[in-house]
């Protein structure tokens, strides 16, 4: 794979380890994010540190951005000039998770400056990102997702699923899934400790069976070890269950289980939850319950 020049905005939980792998894959790393020590934490590994966006992606080939949600990106693209500083015929890369409606307009808006741009969000967490293991969901045009494959593919396993929007689409389809089971597992296993069970005995008995899944095992896991430290934070899966709320409601599709579990997200968040891990709907659930 050539070498290319890489600009990554947003250098946070998920940034940091993306952008380190970019540099150890051999590629000229640009970063920028709006509190600098962070993206200082790359500087060891070969990258330049910028202070302002628009100079990190001045003379990049690809600009991926990793931001907490649609309004960001909008600013930091439109509002603080990066998208006009990009060179023409630039392709960026936006992986961070917002609406698709979002994703749509702001294709529009890029296309009009003459860039090219695939959403593609990612799940997998903190994890995925350092071992290279995300699910990157991308929706864009074939060529340009072509072009963008090997860069993704040092941060994942990418897959075209549909036009501009699309990646943003089965973005919110896996957090519809996992939001939702996370509160199925947390549950599940409250109930046992309420009855007398070993929730991590349950767990291991239930592993392999039908009920066992990878949300089981890692947010499963946390909630037997009380282990709450964020990866993915519950405001964040608030965040997402909101998002595909929204959509829901624009091409009018009911979603009663996803609105079930967005209430619960947002009481947790209510009780002071937010920057907890998103497995920490069980503090939630055993807050109703009387069991914290």
């Amino acid at each position: 794979m050539p070498n290319m020049r890489i600009a990554v905005l947003g250098i946070g939980l998920m940034g940091f380890p993306m952008a380190r792998r970019l540099c150890e894959a051999g590629h000229t790393v640009h970063a920028w994010n709006r509190s600098t020590d962070k993206a200082e934490r790359l500087l060891p590994f070969g990258a330049s540190v910028h202070a302002t966006p628009a100079e990190a992606v001045k003379d990049a080939d690809c600009v991926i951005t990793m931001l907490d949600h649609g309004a960001v990106v909008a600013q930091v693209l439109f509002g603080q000039g990066t998208a006009a500083a990009m060179r023409p015929g630039a392709l960026l890369i936006d992986m961070s998770s917002i609406k698709p409606a979002e994703a749509r307009d702001h294709a529009q808006r890029l296309q009009a400056l003459g860039l090219r741009c695939l959403d593609a969000p990612v799940s997998g967490g903190t994890i995925g990102a350092e071992q290279g293991t995300l699910a990157i969901m991308a929706g864009g045009a074939f060529t340009d997702f072509d072009e963008a494959t090997p860069v993704l593919a040092v941060l994942g396993r990418p897959t075209l699923v549909g036009p501009a929007g699309s990646g943003q689409l089965a973005k919110l389809a896996n957090q519809m899934i996992v939001g939702i089971t996370i509160g199925a597992v947390a549950e599940a296993l409250l109930l046992c400790e309420k009855g007398g069970a070993d929730m991590a005995q349950v767990k291991a008995a239930i592993t392999g069976g039908f009920a066992d899944s990878r949300i089981l095992q890692v947010h499963g896991q946390r909630m037997v070890a009380r282990d709450f430290a964020p990866r993915g934070r519950m405001n964040v899966q608030l965040k997402d269950m909101r998002n595909a709320l929204s959509t829901a409601a624009e091409i009018g599709f009911e979603a009663p289980i996803t609105a079930a579990l967005e209430q619960l997200y947002a009481e947790g968040v209510a009780h002071g939850d937010a920057e907890l891990d998103q497995s920490a709907l069980f503090v939630e659930l055993a807050r109703r319950n009387q069991m914290v």
